[in-house]
C-alpha cells in the first residue's frame, strides 16, 4: 500500500505517493487523503527537497524513485533529468537526441509520474511554451509558466 502525503507549495496542494521507500507519484492540486508521514524518513527527505526547491536554494533532487512506464518513457524521463534548471529544450531537440519524434516525447512528458522531480516543464514547443500535463491552456499551463519563471527562464 502506498503512503500518501500532502504538501503545501506555491503551486497549491501536492500529493505524493511513496511505495517501498521510493517516490512513485506526485499530483499537483489533487486531493488524495494523507495517510500519515510521521517518522517516515523518505517523506521527510521529500518535504525537505521540495521546500529547498521552492525556496530557490536547490535545483536537484536525490529522492529515490519507483517509475512505472515503458522503456521509451523511462529514456525520456532520464533525459529530462539532464536538462539543467534555467534551461529548456524543445520537444524536437529532445526527440533528435533520443532518435524519436516530438509527439512521442510529448506523450512521454505527459505520462511523467513525478513532475517537478523529473522536470518535464523544461521541454517547450518550437514556438511558445507548448503544453503541460496534456493541456495547452488554463491552470496546468500556468503551473508550467510558474516553474519555468521560478528557475529563471523568460517565457511568453
Amino acid at each position: 500500500m502506498d503512503t500518501v502525503i500532502k504538501l503545501d507549495s506555491p503551486l497549491g496542494s501536492l500529493s505524493a505517493s511513496i511505495r517501498d521507500d521510493r517516490l512513485c507519484g506526485i499530483h499537483i492540486g489533487m486531493g488524495e487523503q494523507d495517510t500519515g508521514s510521521k517518522g517516515n524518513l523518505l517523506c521527510e527527505q521529500l518535504q525537505n527537497e521540495l521546500q529547498a526547491y521552492f525556496a530557490g536554494t536547490a535545483r536537484h533532487f536525490s529522492i529515490p524513485l519507483e517509475l512505472q512506464g515503458t522503456e521509451f518513457q523511462k529514456r525520456v524521463w532520464h533525459a529530462l533529468t539532464l536538462i539543467p534548471a534555467g534551461k529548456t529544450l524543445t520537444y524536437g531537440q529532445l526527440a533528435e537526441q533520443l532518435n524519436s519524434s516530438p509527439r512521442a516525447v510529448g506523450n512521454a512528458c505527459r505520462a511523467n509520474p513525478v513532475p517537478i522531480i523529473i522536470p518535464c516543464h523544461r521541454v517547450i514547443a518550437k514556438r511558445g511554451i507548448g503544453g503541460y500535463d496534456g493541456q495547452r491552456s488554463g491552470q496546468r499551463l500556468d503551473i508550467k509558466r510558474w516553474l519555468l519563471r521560478h528557475e529563471g527562464v523568460a517565457i511568453d
